[in-house]
């Protein structure tokens, strides 16, 4: 295998890079700098959302880029998200434009609804620092309105975030333009199988945010209890066991093994870097492949729902109506062909 991107066809033909950079929780000059290299080394899909406060300063790395006359816009696969307190069909468009104002572009590649769950448009500080839920949240009228900004050019396709699988359908459903990605936790603990199965019979295809497990979760201290220590190793899947062994074998490093897993899976990763160094490891996951063998230990790491490692930051969001967490994503048997679970949907 050569060193080259993959991709991802959308249904309606636009190819998203299969490795991207997420940005979540990459700030000031940190994400400047790490679009700058990322951009360097070969990465073209950027990750973004306005609730991470940083595409403005996304915006001037890229800037500088395409004046630079180094890239062209159409090299580009720029992703970003509607926030939360957006999620009503009326303020779709301004925010949207917010992004691109910010991101200092005329479009991005995919615009995707962040959450499923809705909030008022209120500044938290005038309510004690907390978010007020809107449970007015309409999918089918949002979705409408996303689907506007296709119409109006300022985005080249449409997705959901963090949406289950009764909700991706009931968007679906009512879709005049379908939605092309949904973006989800996923990775070697949490492989969500039967989701990824759903998505692939709607021809919806995926993508894995935190792909090498959560940001927060580091290897416990000296200081850590015993049965603290245990349950948090046991979410660490850059250092467990079978991983190492098959990192090991191809001469690789842990994160590009798991990384390597989720592409051959079909699903696109976008593992978040500020480290020039491991920005570059986690793009050389195109040079070699994982046998069949490789593939079947590691799909024997899933936990299911138990290796869920993000839930929302706000606690109020598990009362909303929308809250996708608390019912399984789909069940499919394993025979059953694509076609089979398409016309058993509907």
């Amino acid at each position: 295998m050569t060193n080259r991107m993959e991709y991802l066809t959308f249904f309606n033909g636009q190819k998203m890079p299969i490795l991207g950079l997420g940005t979540a929780q990459a700030l000031g000059d940190d994400v400047e700098k790490a679009i700058d290299k990322a951009l360097e080394i070969g990465y073209r899909h950027i990750d973004t959302a306005q609730r991470y406060n940083n595409e403005a300063q996304i915006g001037r790395a890229l800037k500088k880029w395409l004046d630079s006359g180094k890239i062209k816009r159409e090299d580009l696969f720029i992703v970003t998200k509607l926030p939360s307190t957006g999620n009503r069909a009326e303020c779709v468009e301004k925010h949207l434009k917010q992004s691109l104002h910010d991101l200092q572009l005329d479009y991005v590649d995919l615009y995707l609804v962040h959450q499923p769950t809705g909030y008022q448009d209120v500044d938290p500080k005038d309510n004690g620092g907390k978010m007020l839920l809107d449970v007015n949240t309409d999918h089918v009228s949002l979705w409408k309105a996303m689907e506007a900004q296709v119409d109006a050019g300022r985005a080249r396709s449409i997705g959901l975030s963090n949406f289950n699988a009764r909700q991706v359908k009931r968007v679906w459903q009512s879709a005049r333009i379908r939605p092309a990605n949904l973006q989800v936790e996923l990775h070697v603990y949490f492989q969500q199988a039967e989701l990824r199965a759903f998505c692939r019979a709607l021809d919806v295809t995926v993508c894995a945010y935190i792909p090498l497990g959560g940001p927060h979760r580091q290897p416990p201290s000296h200081n850590a209890n015993a049965a603290d220590a245990n349950k948090l190793s046991n979410h660490i899947q850059l250092t467990n066991p079978v991983v190492s062994q098959i990192a090991q074998k191809h001469s690789k490093t842990n994160a590009q093994i798991l990384l390597r897993y989720l592409i051959q899976l079909g699903v696109a990763v976008i593992p978040k870097s500020t480290n020039p160094d491991r920005l570059q490891q986690n793009f050389d996951v195109f040079d070699f492949e994982l046998s069949p063998e490789d593939m079947d230990m590691l799909e024997r790491l899933d936990k299911g729902p138990a290796g869920r490692q993000v839930r929302s930051h706000i606690p109020e969001m598990a009362n909303h109506p929308e809250y996708p967490y608390n019912e399984r994503y789909w069940f499919r048997e394993k025979s059953m062909t694509d076609e089979r679970v398409r016309t058993s949907l509907f």
